[in-house]
């Protein structure tokens, strides 16, 4: 018998990988259901029981990636998502293998062989996890190289106001309010960028605390987020799910 937690917001997705695991690995008994960023933290936080993990990427509040920042589990990862962009970023944290939604079985079979032959690796209390972890945590940059035209230059991060996506497009926006464009997409940004300084707003969104004015409601469950530099006429939406880590972030800073 195996112990699995599955990490997934959406509900047909959820199901589709409860079914797909019923008939590919019977064996498997799912103890936990979660659906949140914040759900995962406290939860594997108190206690893992779970032989192996299966977590959607992107989640209501952010990134699962966070999850397992905050949350040092031993255990190994699944990571399932509808979007190929975050695969490199998978495997620093205890993942073993990357499938898209929606699960295929004889990849879902592939991903659970690997699991049993890395069985013994994950055994161990000494998992590469925490060397992992403390490697990228260590080594937040401090500059950003982006494009303006055929120049390459080398931006402070205390001077990058936002980042936002447009037809696949990813700008840098400087307090000057200059627009630069970047070779990494948002989630790349998200997992390079200081945690406490940078935050993911949405899905076309991360900005800076040091360029936030201030907040207010908006559509009455959402919230509007106010900008110090007035010349970057964005509307930055929080949605109601991610407001509790917004506000969380804001007032902590």
């Amino acid at each position: 018998m195996l112990n699995t937690i599955i990490i997934e917001d959406e509900r047909p997705a959820r199901e589709n990988l409860l079914q797909t695991l019923s008939r590919v690995a019977p064996e498997i008994k799912v103890i936990a259901i979660l659906s949140t960023v914040k759900e995962g933290i406290e939860y594997l936080s108190s206690s893992c029981n779970a032989d192996i993990i299966f977590s959607d990427v992107q989640l209501p509040d952010g990134l699962s990636f966070g999850i397992f920042r905050h949350a040092r589990v031993d255990v190994p990862v699944i990571f399932i998502t509808g979007f190929d962009e975050f695969m490199m970023n998978a495997f620093e944290y205890n993942g073993i293998d990357y499938l898209l939604k929606p699960v295929d079985e004889k990849e879902l079979g592939k991903a659970l062989q690997k699991y049993k032959m890395l069985q013994n690796h994950f055994t161990s209390k000494s998992t590469e996890l925490s060397r992992l972890l403390s490697y990228t945590e260590g080594r937040k940059k401090n500059r950003l190289v982006v494009k303006k035209g055929m120049e390459n230059i080398a931006l402070t991060l205390d001077s990058i106001v936002l980042f936002y996506t447009e037809n696949k497009i990813v700008y840098v926006i400087d307090k000057t309010g200059k627009k630069y464009l970047s070779d990494k997409n948002l989630g790349e940004l998200e997992e390079e960028l200081d945690e406490n300084r940078f935050f993911r707003a949405n899905r076309q969104y991360i900005i800076n605390i040091d360029y936030v004015k201030g907040f207010k409601s908006f559509e009455k469950v959402k919230l509007q987020v106010d900008l110090l530099v007035s010349e970057i006429n964005h509307s930055i939406i929080i949605s109601q799910e991610t407001a509790p880590a917004f506000r969380k972030w804001v007032y902590e800073a």
